[in-house]
């Protein structure tokens, strides 16, 4: 079973819906993307007694976790989502696979009295329920905590109208210790069994310490020789504490080291905004169908076959000065590169980025990702 809901639903996963013919839950978003895309839709009676018979579920967007909340009796698969998706609920479950790393959890209320002394600084504050790097803060000093919460309060509003409470929730904020190293992103699902299965390992480079963005994810074969076995290894651990079975999840973590320290667990998805699709546009492999297949996927041995390529994706964020009325000029920055696989184009003012853009480069290439990094988009605003 498969859940489409706003604010986009990208056009790989479409094109295998309507050529597979998997069931896709009726709903008014589904609705409107079946006048153009031959859609399985299923009434959300016969959808719920799927889901509550233990079909697998697939979501494209977090949007879709009220109505299985709300509609189905899936105790199992409810509870995993509540854990999932509550950030502070997982540090505490997983404190004993990283007990060295600090966290706390604050109110909202409570944030403008927090004494940053007592914090053991650099520490990251976010919101215990979260997405795409919306509120997620560095604190490096004490002015950086004042800054963040009066960034918080001009921007919730925001974020609120945006996604519903079940995506972004405001209440409950989380700080926890700033961890040095590299970040990766993992697209995997648990199997009935309980075991871990990676279908993308992405490396997550930012501009600078202050950046949180989601500029830059990039995958190639030494990525993945490098950190695959180590990452199931891992997730194994997790779920010897969290038994989750059947279960997509989109991974978030930090390496230093030898310690993994999870940033977030993104229930019933993948990459976001479509950006699991990097490894569709790079090695054919369409990770939403091989979970819902069960699927066995070799990924060492897919990347092998793409020696010296990286694949990268790129959400498109805004400048914070930049003006969403002015049109983007799409077509002068795809012209910067030399292998533009796929670039989806967004309404900013509905998801808060320009598009995903995703590239195919190589040794004499590899400076366009430098590029990509670095650049606030504003020379591209007509």
């Amino acid at each position: 079973m498969v859940i489409l809901d706003a604010p986009v639903a990208s056009d790989p996963l479409l094109g295998w819906l309507a050529d597979a013919q998997h069931p896709v839950l009726d709903n008014a978003f589904s609705r409107e993307l079946a006048r153009t895309h031959r859609l399985n839709l299923v009434p959300p009676a016969e959808a719920a007694r799927r889901v509550d018979g233990g079909e697998r579920v697939y979501t494209n967007s977090e949007n879709a976790l009220a109505w299985l909340l709300d509609n189905t009796a899936n105790s199992n698969l409810k509870d995993a989502i509540r854990l999932f998706k509550d950030k502070a609920a997982m540090r505490e479950k997983l404190a004993p696979l990283s007990p060295e790393l600090f966290f706390a959890t604050f109110t909202r209320a409570q944030l403008e009295a927090v004494d940053v002394d007592d914090l053991p600084l650099p520490v990251v504050l976010k919101p215990s329920v979260g997405f795409c790097s919306m509120g997620v803060y560095v604190i490096e000093q004490r002015a950086d905590w004042a800054d963040a919460v009066a960034d918080i309060a001009r921007r919730e509003a925001d974020w609120h109208a945006r996604y519903p409470e079940s995506v972004v929730g405001g209440d409950v904020y989380l700080v926890e210790g700033y961890l040095g190293g590299t970040e990766y992103a993992l697209d995997m699902y648990y199997d009935e069994q309980g075991r871990a299965h990676l279908l993308n390992v992405l490396r997550h480079d930012f501009a600078g310490a202050e950046d949180t963005s989601d500029r830059l994810y990039y995958t190639n074969s030494a990525i993945v020789d490098a950190m695959a076995e180590r990452f199931r290894d891992w997730l194994d651990a997790v779920n010897e504490v969290v038994g989750a079975r059947s279960f997509p999840v989109h991974v978030e973590v930090r390496v230093d080291g030898d310690a993994i320290a999870p940033i977030e667990f993104n229930p019933l998805r993948f990459a976001g905004l479509g950006g699991t699709d990097v490894a569709y546009y790079g090695v054919g492999l369409r990770t939403y169908a091989a979970y819902l297949a069960d699927e066995v996927v070799d990924l060492e041995a897919l990347y092998a076959k793409h020696p010296g390529q990286t694949y990268s994706m790129s959400l498109l964020n805004p400048a914070p000065t930049a003006d969403l009325a002015r049109p983007f000029d799409y077509d002068a920055l795809a012209a910067r590169f030399s292998h533009v696989l796929a670039f989806a184009r967004f309404d900013p003012n509905v998801t808060g980025s320009y598009g995903f853009l995703f590239l195919r480069t190589d040794d004499s290439t590899k400076a366009e990702l430098d590029f990509l990094l670095h650049s606030d988009l504003l020379e591209f605003q007509l």
